[in-house]
């Protein structure tokens, strides 16, 4: 039996995770644990999740993380009781002989503990929130504290492309399969003409970038007869707007992403590895001092900067037709990633 301990920081752990459990043949009961609105998330893809996790906000202004040693404070504090939660969880979990963790590194010292076996989904292997001597000690003692949990595990495996090293194992982005081609889903939510699709996630960090981009939509629609599509997450509230579509919150945004002619998002890791493998056109502006966010973004070509040239983007991006990265439907491709992975956990069932 295998247990996933998906941490709750924003939808893409969640996504990523499902896309891998969705290539298992396991028992859903009980198969993962997160939290805030990952856990919404996790029950609408069918599966049944323990919702314990409670995690630090963000505070984001304009756009700009705010005292990020305070965060990271909170999150020390995060994550001790992850571990006395996941402590309980997997000390009465006698059949789960195997602790996958996608960023959620509570889980894994305890499991080590209660040899356990255990898997490290992630995408970073240091963190860099912060700036100073002091805080500067306090992350650097974390980031050997990762470091350890990550040599420690019997596998690690890492949503990108790579040279298989030690226990790491590199095998390239994790993305949902669609359920449908391109064009009939298209069909289905009645895109019948250009449209843009912006994204922010599962917090409220990208009210300020949905902002921007309603603005700009505005200006651009003047002169090109363009749909926007706004998908705010399950946190983020914003008025009714009567000349675009606001969605709230989806359970298939990469569905949605699939079918955009172009998306526009934070610099989320699983936003950006969808649009690169549907073929998506996409713009990705990181929330400013997120270093995570932002190091993804200069893989893409943005910073957070851009985010005062939207018209000028899209504009370039209208006039080359929006074009793709491919066009075709092909569920093996879109799921190597998900396949290897699951694959890899198999080996250790």
């Amino acid at each position: 039996m295998v247990l996933f301990f998906v941490s709750p920081i924003g939808l893409g752990h969640a996504s990523r995770s499902i896309a891998i459990m969705n290539k298992l043949s396991l028992d859903r009961k009980n198969s993962f644990v997160s939290g805030s609105s990952a856990c919404e998330f996790i029950k609408d893809s069918g599966y049944n999740v323990l919702n314990r996790y409670n995690p630090p906000k963000f505070d984001v202004k304009d756009g700009t993380l705010q005292h990020s040693f305070i965060w990271l404070l909170r999150y020390l504090f995060y994550y001790k009781n992850c571990k006395k939660i996941a402590s309980e969880i997997i000390g009465k979990s006698n059949d789960e002989n195997l602790i996958v963790s996608d960023e959620d590194f509570a889980s894994l010292v305890v499991a080590e503990k209660l040899k356990k076996k255990r898997i490290l989904i992630t995408d970073i292997t240091n963190t860099s929130f912060t700036s100073g001597f002091l805080a500067g000690i306090v992350e650097r003692k974390m980031n050997e504290q990762m470091n350890k949990i990550i040599k420690s595990c019997d596998c690690v495996i890492i949503p990108d492309r790579g040279q298989d090293e030690d226990n790491i194992r590199y095998v390239g982005p994790i993305v949902r399969e669609t359920t449908k081609g391109r064009d009939e889903l298209r069909r289905e939510f009645g895109f019948d003409k250009k449209t843009i699709v912006v994204s922010v996630g599962g917090t409220e960090s990208g009210k300020y970038l949905l902002d921007k981009m309603i603005i700009t939509w505005r200006k651009i629609k003047k002169s090109f007869d363009i749909d926007l599509v706004v998908i705010s997450g399950p946190s983020l509230q914003i008025p009714l707007s009567t000349d675009c579509k606001n969605l709230g919150y989806v359970n298939n945004l990469h569905e949605y992403i699939f079918a955009a002619d172009l998306v526009v998002s934070l610099a989320g890791r699983s936003t950006m590895d969808e649009a690169l493998v549907y073929g998506t056109p996409g713009i990705f502006i990181p929330i400013k001092d997120h270093f995570e966010q932002e190091l993804g973004a200069k893989r893409q070509g943005y910073e957070y900067k851009d985010i005062f040239r939207l018209e000028e983007i899209i504009l370039k991006i209208i006039k080359s037709d929006f074009k793709r990265n491919n066009t075709g439907y092909n569920k093996d491709a879109f799921n190597q990633g998900a396949i290897k992975a699951a694959k890899i956990i198999s080996e250790f069932l």
